[in-house]
């Protein structure tokens, strides 16, 4: 077990290299893609093979574990699973336009998301069930602590504003029409980024459902990913929406906040 708080420490450092950085590099992917990342695969495709490995790692943490059927964790596994495969195998075949994704955008996801499947599901069905200093800490009345309904209510309201945000990307344009748009409606109306804000909100109420610094860790690496992405889309909506930005009083990505 001390192998796998040395994985969450280095995770969680890695999370503050990301973040700085990507306020100084944009990552060239959807608004951003660039060239200069070089050879790229169709968005669809990439989005299937970087999203699913931590479908599969979760799936078999799950099944080869004892606790696999008992009530909290197996609620845990559903909650983590319904994220990712519509991540995975949904999403993915609802993008329109034929954008294209770099392949070391898609490898540097691939190997994320093998990684922190294997922490949330090593936590879940492997160290928690039997905690050396705690003894097993998802029991039958876990699902009534405060932990567990303020987490899940945030969980999938996180889901809706991102499910819903994406929506709407998804509509802001005919077929065949090829100019850009501000997105409008839903957390649109408060923030640039409002799928961004939905993923963020989701995974906090993850870590805070699963109570554990496993989740933790998860939250603040994706933050760490999409607030400075969020800065840089934020950005470009400004220069690009230049007479009907200033009068939104928009966010980038937190309402009212940042």
């Amino acid at each position: 077990m001390p192998d796998f708080y040395t994985l969450l420490i280095i995770m969680a450092i890695l999370g503050v290299v990301v973040f700085v950085s990507l306020y100084f590099v944009d990552a060239g992917y959807g608004k951003m893609i660039s060239s200069k990342w070089g050879p790229t695969v169709p968005n669809k495709v990439g989005w299937v093979i970087m999203e699913c490995p931590v479908f599969f790692v979760m799936l078999w943490l799950w099944a080869t574990s004892e606790v696999r059927f008992q009530i909290p964790y197996l609620v845990f596994f559903l909650m983590f699973e319904l994220h990712y495969f519509h991540r995975s195998f949904v999403f993915p075949l609802m993008m329109s336009g034929k954008s294209r994704m770099p392949i070391a955008i898609m490898a540097m996801s691939i190997l994320f998301n093998l990684i922190n499947g294997y922490i949330q599901g090593q936590w879940l069905f492997r160290i928690a069930p039997d905690h050396p200093v705690y003894g097993a800490l998802y029991t039958g009345s876990w699902l009534w602590s405060w932990q567990f309904i303020v987490g899940t209510v945030l969980f999938f309201a996180g889901m809706f504003i991102n499910r819903q945000s994406d929506r709407i990307i998804r509509n802001l344009r005919a077929p065949g029409d090829t100019r850009h748009y501000l997105p409008h409606g839903g957390m649109y109306d408060y923030v640039t980024s409002a799928n961004y804000f939905g993923e963020i909100v989701e995974w906090l109420g993850w870590a805070i459902l699963t109570w554990s610094w496993a989740g933790a860790v998860f939250v603040w690496f994706t933050a760490a990913n999409l607030v400075p992405r969020s800065n840089s889309i934020y950005h470009r909506y400004q220069k690009e929406f230049s007479e009907e930005f200033p009068t939104m009083n928009l966010k980038r990505v937190f309402p009212f906040i940042y």
